[in-house]
C-alpha cells in the first residue's frame, strides 16, 4: 500500500481569476434566476459556479501535446471551458486550443457564444465551435460513423436525469455498448469513448454511481476503459451547487483514458471555498475490492482507518453463512384491496418502517396512516413470510439522520397467533431462504449492523440515503459462530447502548 497524507492550500491565483471565469460566473448568476425552473429540471441543468470550475481545471495534469482539443458537453454559459482554457494556456508549449461545446438550451447558447468569443479575443491560439444538438445522439453518431477527431481533454458538469427503459437515449447508448440509467453517467461514458489515448476527463457528478445494481454496467465500463486518478469529496452535501438547492451528494472525478490503473488520490474540502483540501493516496484495490463482482467504489471517510480495520470481524459473504437479504415483498399500492388499518380475523401483521421506533417494534400503530395488517388469502400468501425471527433494516432515511444502517429484530413470539408476517417494500429483510432465522443469529446480525464501523463503512460507497438489498449483499459479515456469540451477548441485556456495541465488537476483532 502506498499512502501519503498531505494538506495543501490551492494558490489564490488559481481559484480566483479576474478575467474569463469571473465574467462567465457573473453571467451565470445574472441569468440563472431568469431561466425557466421547470425547463431546467427537465434538462437536469445545474450550472457550475466559477470557483468550482477553477478547481476542476486545476486538477488536470500538464499536457504532452502542443494541440489541445477540449470537449465541454452541457456547457451552460461556458464557465468550465473558460476555466480550462485559462489553465491550459499557461503552459508555454501549447500551440492551439480548440473547444467543442455542446449546449441544447437555446436560452443559454447566446451567453455561451459570448464567453467563448471573449476567450478567443484574449488569446489567438483559441478557437471554438458550439453544437446546439443533443450530445448523446451526436456522440453516438461520431463513434459509429466518424471515428476521428478525438479529444485530449474533457471537462464536464453533465445533466442529472433518469433515462427510462425503451427511450431513444437508451437505445442509442446500447448501440455503442453503453448501458446506464442516467444522463450524467451516459455523458461520462461517451466522453471516455471520444477521448484519445491518454486523454484526461474531469467531471462533477452525483455520487450515486458508486454502488447499486443500476450503475454496475457503467462502473465496469469506466474501470475497463479508463484509470481513476482522483476523487474529490465535498464535506457538505449541498456545497457544490448551493445556489440551486441541489440535494445530491456530488463528487469530482479525474480519469485518464487508456492507461494502466495506479494509486488513486482521495481529496476533500471542508466548504465551497476550496482553499483548504486534504489529499490521501490509496491503492486502487482499497477502493474497488478485487473479488467484488459489483465493482462498488468505496471512498474512505477517515484517512487513518484502513479497509481491514474499518469493518471489524468482516470475514464472510452473506451466502457463505447461509443467509439472504431481500427487499420487503409487499408493495402496498398493488395489494391495496387486501390492506387493513387494524388486525382482524384471517389477517396477518403487516410491518412498515414506521412500526420500528428507537430500537423497538411498535405494532399495531393505530394512530398512524399506514395499514397494520394484510388479509391472508390465496392472492397474498406468496408475498408473506412464515412467522418467526428476522433482522430488518429501513431502506430509506432522511439526510439529517446520523445513521444510514439501522437494524431491528422481529421476534416471532410477538405475533404468537399468526402463521405469517408481511414486510412492506420500504424494509430490507434478512432471512434463510424465506424462512425465519434463529433468534441468536437475528440478534447477532442486528448488533453487528448497528455498529458505528458498519455505518461508516457503508458510507464509503454510498452517498445517498437509500440502503438497497444489493448494498447489503455486498457487505462482509462475521462468521456464523461469531454472529451467534454476538446474539448470545445481546440476549443477556435489556438495552444496549451504541458505546456498548462498538466496544464489544472492537474487543472481538
Amino acid at each position: 500500500m502506498n499512502r501519503t497524507n498531505a494538506q495543501f492550500k490551492t494558490p489564490a491565483h488559481d481559484l480566483g481569476h479576474a478575467g474569463l471565469v469571473d465574467r462567465a460566473d457573473k453571467t451565470r448568476l445574472r441569468i440563472s434566476p431568469l431561466l425557466n425552473a421547470e425547463s431546467r429540471a427537465n434538462l437536469g441543468q445545474f450550472m457550475t459556479p466559477g470557483i468550482i470550475a477553477d478547481f476542476m481545471a486545476s486538477l488536470f495534469e500538464s499536457t504532452k501535446s502542443d494541440s489541445v482539443r477540449i470537449l465541454d458537453a452541457g456547457a451552460g454559459v461556458g464557465t468550465l471551458s473558460a476555466a480550462l482554457i485559462t489553465r491550459i494556456t499557461k503552459e508555454p508549449m501549447i500551440a492551439s486550443v480548440d473547444v467543442t461545446a455542446y449546449e441544447i438550451d437555446q436560452s443559454i447558447r447566446t451567453e455561451l457564444s459570448k464567453t467563448l468569443n471573449h476567450c478567443a479575443e484574449a488569446d489567438g491560439r483559441i478557437s471554438s465551435k458550439i453544437i446546439p444538438d443533443d450530445f448523446i445522439e451526436c456522440a453516438v453518431n461520431d463513434i459509429q460513423f466518424v471515428g476521428e477527431g478525438k479529444f485530449t481533454h474533457a471537462i464536464l458538469n453533465p445533466p442529472y436525469r433518469k433515462i427510462n427503459v425503451g427511450t431513444r437515449h437508451r437505445k442509442l447508448l446500447s448501440e455503442v455498448g453503453i448501458e446506464t440509467v442516467n444522463l450524467y453517467s451516459a455523458f461520462v461514458a461517451l466522453a471516455i469513448e471520444r477521448m484519445e489515448q491518454g486523454g484526461q476527463i474531469v467531471a462533477i457528478i452525483p455520487r450515486s454511481f458508486c454502488n447499486g445494481p443500476y450503475y454496475r454496467p457503467f462502473r465496469k465500463f469506466m474501470f475497463r476503459r479508463a484509470a481513476l486518478k482522483q476523487i474529490h469529496l465535498f464535506d457538505s452535501r449541498t456545497s457544490a451547487f448551493s445556489d440551486d438547492a441541489v440535494l445530491q451528494e456530488n463528487v469530482i472525478i479525474r480519469l485518464t483514458v487508456g492507461v494502466q490503473q495506479g494509486d488513486v488520490i482521495v481529496s476533500s474540502s471542508a466548504d465551497r471555498s476550496l482553499t483548504d483540501s486534504n489529499r490521501t493516496s490509496y491503492s486502487f484495490k482499497e477502493l474497488v475490492l478485487s473479488d467484488d463482482q459489483e465493482k462498488f467504489l468505496h471512498i474512505p471517510q477517515n484517512r487513518e482507518k484502513s479497509l481491514a480495520t474499518h469493518l471489524p470481524m468482516a470475514t464472510e459473504n452473506l451466502k457463505d453463512i447461509g443467509l439472504n437479504v431481500s427487499t420487503g415483498p409487499v408493495v402496498d399500492f398493488r395489494l391495496k384491496e387486501f390492506l387493513l388499518s387494524e388486525p382482524a380475523t384471517n389477517s396477518v401483521p403487516l410491518l412498515y418502517a414506521n412500526h420500528f421506533v428507537k430500537g423497538t417494534l411498535v405494532w399495531p400503530k393505530t394512530e398512524g396512516k399506514k395499514p397494520n395488517a394484510i388479509m391472508l388469502t390465496v392472492e397474498t400468501l406468496k408475498w408473506l413470510y412464515p412467522n418467526g425471527c428476522y433482522t430488518v433494516l429501513r431502506r430509506f432515511s432522511s439526510k439529517e439522520e446520523k445513521r444510514r444502517i439501522v437494524a431491528y429484530v422481529v421476534r416471532g413470539t410477538e405475533f404468537d397467533t399468526s402463521r405469517y408476517l408481511g414486510f412492506e417494500n420500504h424494509l430490507n429483510v434478512f432471512h434463510n431462504n424465506r424462512q425465519p432465522l434463529k433468534l441468536e443469529v437475528a440478534l447477532g446480525l442486528a448488533v453487528y449492523l448497528n455498529s458505528t464501523a458498519v455505518d461508516e463503512y457503508f458510507r464509503r460507497f454510498s452517498g445517498h440515503t437509500q440502503v438497497n438489498a444489493t448494498d447489503l449483499k455486498n457487505l462482509k459479515y462475521p462468521s456464523h459462530s461469531a454472529l451467534v456469540e454476538l446474539g448470545n451477548w445481546a440476549a443477556k441485556r435489556d438495552t444496549i447502548s451504541q458505546e456498548a456495541i462498538d466496544s464489544h465488537i472492537k474487543n472481538h476483532v
